[in-house]
């Protein structure tokens, strides 16, 4: 580890230990869970993480985010959350993720007083503070903490850390909720978010690593890696895709020739309403 990454651990390390008790929004990502990792190793009993679970959580990244703390230590409470009935939510605009966070947030300040502990924090890092995430203003409002970005800690930065640590977690490929596969304007549903699920585990189950399945609807739009992506275009690969989204209900299966990447719905999102979020960011 070179010197300069070292003084952005120890800046964490202080910072952490400056605030005391301290529940930590956890999902299993390499973010959070390094963020959970740390506070353990700095705050011993003096922290809580927190899962929601929720039909927009994988059942298969709620398994892997209970086995880590399990695994590490880490003081794990798994709470419901009940963002997919609020209709603010559910309509799946924009300011979705602003709704998601902001039940997730009111859940965890209830715990946080119930519990007696100081502050709430959860795993932004550097390199989210520029792009689009109405969350973050969902965290303003509940004044929850950023201690990686506080430490000036970015994405690689917490990967080359958790790795240094030992942390199986160090190369897991980025894992936003289910109902950000679905396009802006479509609701989120119970049925919709499980055949996504589904879609995934297939994808998994065919030793895909990193992909996404987008719903358009009748259409479904499948994103896997550009290093992996010779692996879906045999001509048996790709029946077998075809058939196994036809039966979940897709009329059309598409395979997205740009591959994987994170946010892609967020390129359909009109101007006005990226410069609203920024507004909010702002105010």
């Amino acid at each position: 580890m070179d010197n300069h990454l070292l003084q952005k651990q120890i800046r964490l390390e202080e910072y952490l230990r400056e605030l005391g008790g301290v529940l930590v929004a956890y999902s299993g990502g390499v973010d959070s869970a390094y963020l959970a990792w740390s506070a353990r190793h700095v705050l011993g009993s003096d922290m809580l993480a927190i899962l929601a679970d929720s039909p927009s959580l994988a059942r298969s990244h709620l398994a892997d985010a209970v086995r880590f703390a399990r695994q590490h230590r880490i003081p794990l409470e798994v709470l419901p959350t009940s963002e997919l009935d609020n209709p603010d939510y559910a309509k799946n605009d924009a300011l979705r993720c602003f709704h998601c966070k902001n039940e997730l947030f009111t859940v965890m300040e209830r715990e946080r007083e119930r519990l007696g502990f100081r502050h709430l924090a959860y795993g932004m890092n550097v390199d989210d503070q520029g792009d689009f995430r109405p969350g973050q203003t969902a965290a303003r409002q509940h004044g929850v903490l950023a201690p990686l970005a506080e430490a000036g800690l970015t994405k690689q930065d917490v990967r080359e850390l958790a790795r240094s640590a030992g942390l199986q977690v160090w190369d897991k490929p980025a894992s936003a909720c289910l109902s950000s596969r679905i396009a802006y304007g479509r609701p989120v549903t119970r049925e919709a978010l499980s055949r996504i699920e589904q879609g995934e585990d297939r994808l998994r189950e065919l030793g895909f690593r990193q992909f996404r399945v987008r719903d358009h609807g009748d259409i479904v739009r499948i994103e896997i890696a550009r290093e992996e992506m010779a692996g879906a275009l045999s001509p048996q690969t790709l029946e077998l895709l075809s058939t196994d989204f036809k039966r979940l209900g897709f009329q059309y299966v598409t395979l997205d020739c740009e591959g994987y990447r994170s946010g892609s719905m967020n390129a359909a999102l009109p101007v006005e309403m990226l410069q609203h979020s920024h507004a909010l960011r702002l105010s």
